[in-house]
């Protein structure tokens, strides 16, 4: 039996049994040789023992008490609702609400002997969160939407029927109350117009129906528009959220509700890290509304706007993109009545600079319905003061377009890439340049040709006289406004030189 030289000897030697007895810290190299006494490992200590080593984790900082204390006041919710019965072996449709498609999947549903399609009963799953003692909740609007029974849920197991108090589906926030005959734990709204993109947040709610459950993250983005709605201002978090969050609260680390979970995006339908949460700035004032008045009312101008684009700045004198471009005056309403014209860009409200579309939906909406404001629009080179009547958003609004008959008339206009001819709808795109700018923009036939640098168009030669026009006056760039499918928007397109 041989050492190699890791103990020091410069040449091999043979080991005495003497030599083995006097070093039992060579012991370990013996293969089936054991000198050690009975309770030879009896002294050594655990890994994780307090004297063992002291870590470096301990000094981070824990959710834990924060989550104590504040989990008792967030619920599970339980919707019972009517869902249409699917046709055997009808798959999920991925088709967005609306499409043909789904139109023609919808034919295929069963029906009943009177034609009306058929019904079962399906559970919805959401969270919510207690806000006052008295035993309000809050959740999202398409958690309890169409439910037939509402259930809440408390941490503890105990089911509480609950009631339908209000619901605002343009920001997907509702209320709901449940009678108790004892003060509930509830939580309140803070301030997210402190939060920084980075603080931390906590996530609170029931995922997948599986009861109380924290995730954690940070702030990722303030602002966010997700196509949801006019009033688009998510935050943005990175906490995990699931299906089954919605209308759960976001907490920051002081325990404030400053969002309330509503969407993910995802391409697979679970968390990737990319979750959405209503501000409490905005969510606040909804609930209070819903909760005194069971519904919520907004300010309303009756305009129909878009941004102002980069092309669009020099056709309208302005120094850069800002505001919002009217591109339709609904009739009888505020705006048209105090003078708000199509082609305006919304610049200020109220001596507020406007910066972009979402900022004017934003204000008007928060607008007391009777008020009177001051609005600077942008009109023909200048801004113009105009005061303004405010009224309540119309439950139900009904759109009038007045069109006037178009004289007979034929045109192509090159410098656009537009063939126009005048048909019963007005002046119509027949044709569009694959190579122009304006297929870029998405014009297509049928589209009509409403107006042309503010003058309206009755004929196709009056949009050939404002491009000569603009030519004349130095302008590389025009403006028109085109009604597509009932909706108006102004475009701003390029002047070939021919």
């Amino acid at each position: 039996m041989t050492f190699s030289a890791r103990f020091g000897s410069a040449k091999p030697r043979r080991a005495s049994p003497r030599s083995l007895l006097l070093k039992p810290a060579a012991l370990a190299l013996i293969g089936s040789m054991s000198f050690a006494a009975p309770n030879a490992f009896a002294e050594t200590a655990p890994l994780n023992a307090p004297t063992a080593f002291k870590s470096e984790l301990s000094n981070l900082p824990s959710f834990a008490d924060l989550v104590e204390r504040v989990s008792p006041a967030v619920v599970s919710i339980r919707v019972v609702e009517e869902a249409p019965v699917e046709a055997e072996g009808q798959p999920d449709l991925p088709f967005p609400p609306g499409s043909p498609f789904e139109k023609f999947f919808k034919q295929l549903q069963p029906k009943d002997k009177d034609g009306k399609p058929l019904t079962r009963k399906a559970m919805a799953q959401g969270s919510g969160f207690f806000i006052s003692a008295d035993g309000y909740v809050v959740t999202n609007n398409h958690v309890v939407q169409g439910g037939k029974e509402i259930t809440v849920v408390e941490t503890d197991g105990t089911e509480l029927k609950a009631t339908l108090v209000g619901r605002d589906p343009k920001t997907d926030l509702a209320l709901v109350k449940v009678k108790v005959d004892k003060p509930m734990p509830y939580v309140t709204f803070g301030d997210s117009d402190k939060l920084r993109v980075g603080d931390w947040v906590l996530a609170v709610g029931n995922p997948f129906g599986l009861g109380g459950t924290v995730t954690s993250g940070i702030v990722s983005a303030r602002g966010r528009e997700i196509g949801a709605g006019p009033y688009d201002d998510f935050l943005q978090i990175d906490a995990s959220i699931n299906r089954g969050n919605s209308g759960g609260p976001t907490f920051d680390i002081h325990g404030n509700v400053i969002g309330v979970n509503t969407a993910i995006y995802s391409p697979t339908g679970g968390s990737v890290g990319i979750g959405f949460a209503i501000p409490s700035k905005i969510a606040e004032k909804v609930i209070k509304q819903l909760r005194e008045n069971g519904k919520v009312t907004r300010g309303w101008l009756g305009v129909a706007i878009q941004p102002v684009d980069a092309d669009m700045v020099a056709s309208l004198g302005l120094d850069k993109p800002k505001g919002a471009l009217v591109a339709e005056v609904t009739a009888g309403s505020p705006a048209e009545k105090f003078g708000i014209q199509a082609g305006d860009v919304i610049v200020k409200v109220n001596e507020v600079a406007m910066v972009d579309v979402r900022a004017v939906s934003r204000t008007v909406a928060d607008l007391k319905p009777g008020s009177t404001i001051k609005v600077a629009v942008w009109r023909a080179g200048k801004e113009k003061n105009l005061n303004v009547g405010i009224e309540a958003f119309p439950e139900k609004l009904d759109e009038v377009a007045a069109k006037e008959d178009a004289p007979a008339g034929q045109n192509t206009t090159k410098a656009l890439g537009l063939d126009l001819a005048t048909t019963d709808a007005g002046v119509t795109v027949q044709n569009v340049d694959p190579s122009s700018e304006a297929a870029e923009k998405g014009i297509q036939p049928g589209d009509v040709v409403l107006s042309i640098s503010s003058v309206d168009v009755k004929s196709p030669k009056d949009v050939v006289d404002g491009v000569t026009a603009a030519e004349k006056a130095g302008k590389a760039s025009v403006i028109l406004r085109f009604s597509t499918q009932d909706q108006k928007r102004f475009v701003a397109l390029s002047i070939k030189k021919g």
